[in-house]
């Protein structure tokens, strides 16, 4: 039992929907709280409002409750479950934080007996109130920037005038730097001061003197009751200060940072920890450093909870930073628990890497119309991707080929900038993908002096891009048939893939993958294990690198391969990569019960993926994690080491899904709905022939591949047009027109942005009312799990919706032909799994817009308002272990659920608010209510028309 013997029942607040500066790092957070707690026995309590996260699933905690996050619901929690002890508020984010200091300062704590666990209230006032930060760190000696707190305009505007310009505005108790500001020129600060005394809730700024160029690193940190402390992690920052560190490229351990300063860093970040109170878990330092020979250290910030860096920390380390942390909170001691990875070392072990891991973040900037794309201290980025490798090439590279923006590596591919004045400009100004205009830079022949002068990024870092590019060179000298093999292994290592590798010898990527296969250059996988191979891992999670050929004393070569392959039956799930807009942590959900579902089938369970915030890679939740990027020459090869029975493609959005044609090109199953039934759904013109075949109404339509095309077929179909690319997701690209301009315009923009895309044209059916419904197929019978209305008209993109279950105003006739479309729909696509199709219903009769043979955004939603584990039917009936008419149905929901899409649009000002067929909320919450005469129900449906924008 834990030490703590009073603590028997524990009260975990959530993070509450995604929103850029909080996202699912915490929804996998609470859920290794969650599952931490119950090893030891403890009843477990959550209140999360989020319905698409793993962290809320019914088998996560003893009682789950999809409440609004704030105190009313905390009361009524309280009132049902008196006998809870404790509350853990450090796993969900500044969210929980937050609501755990105002159920505090209005004494609900204390009426309900309720201790707060994992820290304590001073620590989070004291690292939130910058003022009082900045009291306490020069009072124990710990050098920080020069600054003063403004809680006014005029104060503000004195210090700026004291300090001088450039300056940095810092709001109080705000999450993702929310106003916070780099100002370079005085005419900015007025704006960008009055910004942060609105956003901070106490209305006060930090200003700071900014020290341009110095070098940013974070520390991660755990602590005992004992007063035990670990250093979980160092972590470097590619960006030196002034770009805030959820949007900056990050490596792990840190790369230009001296033993000796190493060491003082280490002893500050203890330091610091012990004073800000007296409290047993996680806790997140940042440090700035000067760049010259004296590397001068000053503190940025403390987070006295587990932050967004730990889950990268954990998945670069190996070791369970949130697990471990619950541990603690219930008091004990890091040097009784158990290395989860060695199980056979102590916790209080630090950890030591043998290899670079290195976090790029993901942007959805083509969302937000009218953006600044500027990246500064303010977070903007919707996920992140990352990469593991031997060296720090390796790993860049392996991260830019997980970011699924097209780019096949740094360079090679055909796609680099060649625009002086631009690459400038990117560099000056630091851009969403400097990552790739640095290595363009050097290949312009801009000098490293320069590159650093501009960005003062390390010349280490830079020294680095500039091998890729000689490598490059001297690649491009040779042909498939006279490199060598000592260059094309180097290549290799230092992460190039195939494809950019062909671009340099120009041949085919299949040519370059026969020449290593016959060298012999492979792919070997190594494990991560939290000891550089120090003692034995019991914990099956891999990377990929490679190796030159050790000779043992009988002469014979190899490579160590540390992936041993078993002769179980398999099964491969594809991950979904980094969270985008369209696309987010839904999708994990779905993979962890994928793989959930195909373990309790006697499958051995494999799990490629490449984000670290997720459950999905936890290094537990499959028999065999491999964290690689899901590109195909990194499935390829590990489908080819460990021959599965087949693929699961359906479950991780549209990733998996766009490498369904080549897994059947090569001859590798897909399990579930074959590559050719997602292909048809996915091409526009063909889905509507097998419709009209069917006899099911859809909209007028036709296809166009140019813009003449589209103008001729404008004038058959009249406007209002909607125009949607094929082969997209989360509505990318979609639009509707209203005259020839207009269409003229979207559609050259569209094929400029995907050549050779068929474009399909249909008549918006305006003013009609949209609704979907999800279903499980075994290819004979048709289950539907829910049938959805959307509060918005048609227009607005199902993500962007507020959706009842079931729906609200469809009478019968409406709902037969719903139910009878989606069978027929889901047997005509031969369908063997999970399907969602898309409804508009103008003067009652039911349109087709669009029909999805996979997993769908709204897929958790419905399993968590009926109580039901979809997924993991529809995974076994992939499997063929099961038909639909095996499982006992039994949906249980009283009223309605409100699924309410929850938008980012505060970290980007003077952006297009409006909602349109293309999709901008970053998550969604879950509403319950008995009736519609609810008032949430009446104002969502009195504003239903606000933001329809054509």
């Amino acid at each position: 039992m834990p030490k703590n013997s009073k603590l028997k029942s524990i009260l975990i607040i959530g993070s509450g929907p995604i929103v850029i500066g909080q996202a699912c790092e915490f929804d996998y957070s609470g859920t290794q709280a969650l599952r931490s707690l119950r090893e030891d026995g403890i009843e477990t309590i959550l209140i999360n409002s989020n319905p698409a996260t793993i962290m809320t699933d019914p088998s996560m905690a003893d009682h789950v409750y999809l409440l609004p996050l704030n105190t009313k619901s905390i009361i009524q929690i309280l009132k049902e479950h008196p006998q809870i002890d404790a509350v853990l508020p450090t796993m969900g984010g500044q969210t929980a934080l937050n609501l755990c200091i105002e159920a505090d300062e209005k004494g609900i704590w204390k009426d309900f007996d309720v201790e707060i666990i994992g820290v304590n209230i001073d620590a989070i006032n004291i690292t939130e109130d910058r003022e009082q930060f900045r009291e306490l760190m020069l009072k124990i000696g710990v050098p920080m920037a020069p600054q003063a707190t403004a809680n006014s305009f005029l104060k503000g505007k004195e210090i700026a005038q004291e300090f001088g310009f450039p300056l940095i505005i810092r709001a109080s108790f705000t999450l993702g730097g929310a106003g916070a500001s780099f100002v370079y020129k005085e005419e900015d600060f007025d704006e960008l001061l009055t910004r942060g005394l609105e956003i901070s809730p106490i209305h006060e700024v930090m200003i700071d003197k900014a020290l341009i160029g110095w070098k940013e690193y974070e520390l991660e940190l755990l602590r005992d009751s004992n007063d035990n402390v670990v250093i979980i992690c160092s972590i470097e920052n590619m960006d030196p200060i002034g770009i805030h560190t959820g949007d900056s490229i990050t490596v792990a351990p840190a790369m230009t940072l001296s033993d000796k300063t190493y060491q003082k860093m280490r002893d500050m970040a203890i330091h610091m920890m012990r004073n800000i109170g007296d409290f047993a878990g996680g806790c997140n330092v940042q440090f700035a450093v000067s760049p010259d020979e004296n590397e001068d250290i000053i503190a940025i910030e403390i987070n006295p909870r587990v932050s967004r860096s730990s889950a990268l920390a954990s998945k670069a380390t190996g070791y369970p930073i949130a697990k471990i942390a619950a541990k603690l909170a219930l008091g004990y001691h890091l040097d009784e628990l158990n290395n989860q990875i060695t199980k056979s070392t102590s916790a209080l072990f630090e950890p030591t890497l043998d290899y670079v891991i290195v976090k790029i973040p993901r942007w959805n900037f083509d969302k937000f119309e009218g953006a600044d794309r500027q990246l500064g201290l303010q977070m903007k980025s919707v996920g992140e991707v990352m990469g593991i490798g031997r060296s720090f090439q390796e790993a860049l590279h392996k991260a830019t080929q997980s970011l699924e923006i097209k780019r096949n590596g740094l360079g090679a591919d055909g796609k680099e900038n060649k625009n002086y004045d631009q690459i400038i400009e990117k560099l000056t100004y630091a851009s969403w993908d400097r990552v790739f205009i640095i290595y363009d830079a050097i290949e312009m022949g801009i000098p490293l002096s320069r590159i650093h002068e501009i960005t003062k990024i390390d010349m280490w870092f830079l020294k680095q891009y500039e091998e890729l590019h000689m490598l490059k060179n001297e690649i491009s000298t040779f042909t498939i048939d006279t490199i060598e093999k000592d260059l094309l292994l180097e290549a290799k290592q230092k992460g190039y893939g195939d494809r950019q590798i062909a671009h340099m010898l120009k041949c085919l990527e299949s040519e370059v993958y026969s020449k290593r296969e016959a060298l012999g250059i492979n792919r070997v996988y190594k494990l991560v294990d939290t000891c550089a191979a120090e003692f034995e891992a019991k914990t099956p999670y891999y990377y990929s690198t490679f190796e030159s050929d050790m000779e043992t004393a009988d002469g014979k070569r190899y490579a160590d391969n540390e992936s041993i392959v078993t002769d179980k039956k398999k099964v491969i799930v594809l991950g979904s990569g980094p969270n985008r807009i369209g696309q987010g942590i839904e999708f994990d959900y779905c993979c962890v019960h994928g793989v959930l579902a195909a373990a309790e089938s006697g499958y051995e369970t494999i799990m490629i993926n490449c984000n670290p915030e997720t459950v999905s890679t936890d290094f537990d939740t499959a028999d065999k994690l491999y964290f690689e990027p899901v590109f195909w020459e990194h499935i390829y090869d590990i489908i080819k080491h460990e021959k599965p029975e087949g693929v699961i493609v359906q479950l991780g959005g549209q990733t998996a899904l766009k490498l369904a044609e080549k897994l059947t090109k090569y001859g590798i199953k897909i399990l579930g709905t074959s590559f050719e039934a997602l292909d048809l759904a996915e091409d526009r013109g063909l889905f509507s022939n097998m419709l009209k075949e069917n006899n099911i109404p859809y909209p007028k339509f036709d296809i166009a591949t140019t813009a003449d095309e589209a103008s001729a077929i404008a004038d058959v179909l009249d406007f209002p047009i909607l125009v949607r690319p094929s082969y997209v997701l989360g509505g990318q690209g979609m639009k509707i027109v209203i005259n020839k301009e207009e269409l003229e315009k979207h559609v050259v923009d569209l094929l400029s942005r995907m050549p050779g895309n068929q474009l399909l044209l249909d008549h918006y059916l305006d003013g009609a009312i949209e609704a979907e419904a999800d279903a499980i197929c075994d290819g004979e019978n048709v289950y539907i799990i829910g049938i959805m209305e959307h509060i918005e008209p048609c227009g607005v993109h199902s993500g962007d919706s507020n959706s009842l279950l079931p729906p609200f105003n469809l009478g019968d006739l409406v709902m037969e032909q719903i139910k009878e479309h989606t069978k027929k729909i889901a047997l005509a696509l031969n369908t063997v799994g999970l399907i969602n199709i898309q409804f508009a219903i103008k003067d009652d009769v039911v349109y087709i817009i669009e029909a999805n043979p996979r997993a769908s955004r709204t897929v958790p939603f419905i399993a968590k308002a009926y109580g039901e584990p979809y997924v993991n039917f529809a995974t076994k009936v992939m499997l063929g272990e099961k038909k639909v008419t095996d499982f006992d149905f039994k949906p249980k929901l009283d009223g309605y659920a409100i699924k309410q899409p929850v938008f980012s649009f505060n970290k980007f000002h003077n952006v297009n608010k409006k909602l349109g067929p293309e999709m901008k909320s970053t998550g969604e919450s879950i509403l319950f209510i008995d009736s519609l005469k609810d008032d949430a129900f009446y104002d969502l449906y009195s504003r239903r028309k606000m933001y329809l924008s054509k």
